[in-house]
């Protein structure tokens, strides 16, 4: 049975060069990610953290003097591996009628699968609905 929950995720810039991912990383290393991407953006690079704990997050951006843009909502899918199983998540929002902004999908061994994905802001609610997410 797969798990669908929301999720908040918290975005940064950082230098797009060797090492800046670790160094980031490691900075915020005691608080639990369920989830951690990163790309180009522009001459740098953005990163998304998706804490387990919020509030233990920002607290440990703050202590190492990261820059983080508001909290945004996202959602974490976890679950059996097995054909399909990431388009009837997507399935389900398309008949809702809403756009996914992104989604990362990985098989995680043992079996199981899990993805995190974005929708528009507006659009959090109504996927929530959608997901029946927790």
């Amino acid at each position: 049975m797969d798990t669908i929950r929301k999720v908040d995720y918290f975005v940064a810039e950082i230098a797009n060069k060797p090492g800046e991912a670790a160094r980031v990383l490691d900075a915020v290393r005691s608080v639990n990610l369920l989830a951690f991407t990163g790309f180009p953006s522009g001459r740098r690079a953005q990163v998304d953290f998706i804490p387990e704990d919020a509030a233990a997050f920002k607290a440990a951006a703050k202590q190492a003097k990261l820059k983080i843009r508001a909290k945004k909502g996202g959602f974490l899918v976890q679950g059996d591996d097995r054909s399909g199983a990431v388009a009837g998540v997507m399935r389900r929002l398309a008949s809702a009628k809403i756009n996914v902004t992104a989604i990362d999908a990985v098989a995680a061994g043992g079996g199981r699968f899990g993805a995190i994905l974005w929708v528009k802001a507006k659009d959090v609610n109504k996927a929530a609905k959608a997901l029946q997410a927790s």
